[in-house]
């Protein structure tokens, strides 16, 4: 699924120099390495604050709560996505409610947002999550609208959409808040966990700030609770030097997206979607949205027979996201059943990713595309 050696070996001289610069100043917490990531991440992605952080769990954590979403209020976001998603707004003392997705992108659908506030539980709604999944904004002109007219905060999960964009404006400038995540996997990665929230609001980053040190915002003096949330100086100082080349990487993962449609569409394996019934229905990239393809992900009818198959020839495949946060155990007393979101739950069964990272070899994708030729053939 991914060869970070690949993205390493040619950066090794330079990114231990950034490492040595810490062991040699020892500003391990936080420090000058992290000042700097969060001074280039924050022009780089045009907002007035960014705020390093130690994973994409407490970004959002810090995200909801700088913006002031807690105890006594709600929060609605998708029942397909990472566990965090959900377990942060919990974590802010507030009552994730889920709606149904898109069936085309997966994201979080803005009619059925609509449809829950306007029913008996859209009194208690604050805020609003979004998740930019596999790499590909939300709809962000439906949902500006929806938070602009009921006057609800808006907070992006864009832990998979580093360098994306809606109509111009990059993910990570579009709500109120964002939260990002930087584990490995993601297009832009520390080597370890660490995260980011980013806002254009000055209340908002001051108060993140303070949360992600215990609630300080003199030493010693502690304002409210918070967390022992800090980004330490290596992942900064790592991460400061893999932001030069991220525009790069998520170029290449266009174009390995690109070959994979086309090498798709060659075996004669693609049907329109967006349910799958014979063949594979590929992802899409939305009119007026950058897609940065964090996964590439397909739907087949067969799902779980493919993946055995792609498997037994030692090809990866994942799947996310096999179970919906609904029907997760630790999630019972939110009270949703199967039946609850017919899309996030058919989805769960039909989606695979496939291999992608930005130095995936042609060749290797036509390995890939054949496998599953032969499979449906």
């Amino acid at each position: 699924m991914l060869d970070l050696k690949r993205q390493y070996q040619p950066l090794y001289r330079e990114l231990l120099e950034s490492v040595g610069q810490v062991l040699a100043t020892q500003q391990f917490i936080l420090g000058e390495s992290v000042a700097a990531f969060e001074k280039a991440a924050a022009e780089r992605l045009g907002v007035a604050h960014a705020i390093g952080c130690s994973s994409g769990t407490d970004a959002l954590w810090l995200a909801l709560a700088a913006a002031e979403v807690g105890p006594s209020q709600a929060v609605v976001t998708t029942p397909f996505s990472f566990f965090a998603s959900t377990s942060a707004i919990l974590r802010a003392g507030a009552q994730p409610l889920l709606a149904d997705i898109d069936p085309a992108t997966f994201n979080l659908s803005p009619s059925a947002v609509e449809a829950l506030l306007n029913g008996p539980q859209g009194a208690a709604v604050r805020a609003i999550l979004p998740v930019h999944l596999y790499g590909q904004c939300a709809d962000w002109t439906a949902f500006a609208r929806i938070a602009r007219e009921r006057n609800l905060k808006l907070v992006e999960d864009a832990a998979q959409a580093w360098g994306a964009d809606a109509q111009g404006v990059k993910a990570g400038a579009l709500g109120d808040a964002a939260a990002f995540s930087f584990y490995a996997t993601k297009n832009l990665s520390a080597a370890g966990d660490a995260g980011m929230v980013t806002t254009n609001s000055t209340e908002i980053a001051e108060r993140a700030r303070m949360l992600r040190q215990h609630g300080m915002k003199r030493r010693y003096y502690h304002d409210e609770m918070g967390w022992n949330a800090r980004m330490d100086g290596f992942q900064g100082a790592i991460l400061a030097v893999k932001l030069k080349y991220i525009d790069g990487w998520n170029q290449l993962r266009r174009a390995v997206a690109r070959r994979y449609h086309a090498l798709f569409h060659a075996a004669g394996l693609v049907e329109a979607g967006p349910y799958p019934s014979h063949g594979v229905v590929l992802p899409q990239e939305v009119k007026s949205t950058h897609h940065v393809w964090h996964q590439y992900v397909i739907r087949t009818a067969r799902r779980d027979g493919l993946r055995q198959f792609l498997t037994e020839r030692k090809i990866g495949s994942e799947i996310y996201y096999p179970v919906p946060l609904h029907l997760q155990a630790a999630l019972k007393p939110l009270g949703y059943s199967e039946g609850s979101f017919p899309e996030a739950e058919r989805a769960a069964r039909e989606v695979l990713a496939l291999p992608i990272f930005p130095e995936l070899r042609e060749d290797e994708q036509q390995t890939v595309v054949s496998a599953i030729a032969e499979f449906f053939s």
